[in-house]
């Protein structure tokens, strides 16, 4: 079975948060969970669903998967880095701030093994058909003929006279 993964660093969400939501996706299919995921009022919501698209896109275009095959294997949410900041007290104290931050991965696997879609063979006598075809419509472009001893514009400096400060 080949597995995909994609990962998420340093979602600026604590991981606890982000475990309430994660716990229920295991194990369902790819397609259930982003329709649950839909009606979910969580702020990592938006996150998890941007990765778990990034997981199905990489199945379908580095691995040839079939989108509806596809079920959570695995989704786990990891503790990253903290940024340390401080608030202020009472009687010129400060007191530390932890904004907690986390690593989320996502693995994908197949339900039946070995489903796979059908790629598409780009065959190089269309593409130089439809460049053939474009050259010839360059080609039907209409000529501009000038009128012999016809030298320039019409009207003569008649429009930089009308566009001037000073009035005529």
């Amino acid at each position: 079975m080949s597995e995909v993964t994609a990962k998420l660093n340093n979602l600026r969400i604590a991981p606890r948060k982000v475990r309430a939501v994660v716990n229920m996706l295991k194990g369902k299919n790819v397609v259930e969970v982003i329709a649950q995921l839909e009606y979910y009022v969580r702020g990592s919501v938006e996150p998890i669903k941007k990765l778990i698209n990034s997981a199905i896109a990489n199945a379908e275009n580095n691995f040839n998967m079939v989108k509806e095959n596809l079920y959570v294997k695995e989704i786990t949410v990891n503790e990253g880095i903290k940024l340390k900041r401080f608030r202020a007290k009472g009687f010129g104290r400060a007191a530390a701030i932890q904004k907690k931050t986390s690593h989320i991965k996502i693995v994908l696997d197949e339900r039946t093994p070995g489903m796979r879609l059908e790629k598409k063979a780009r065959v190089k006598k269309e593409i130089e058909e439809t460049a053939i075809e474009s050259k010839q419509y360059e080609d039907k472009k209409p000529e501009i003929k000038r009128e012999i001893g016809r030298k320039g514009n019409v009207f003569g400096n008649l429009g930089k006279r009308l566009f001037q400060r000073k009035a005529i």
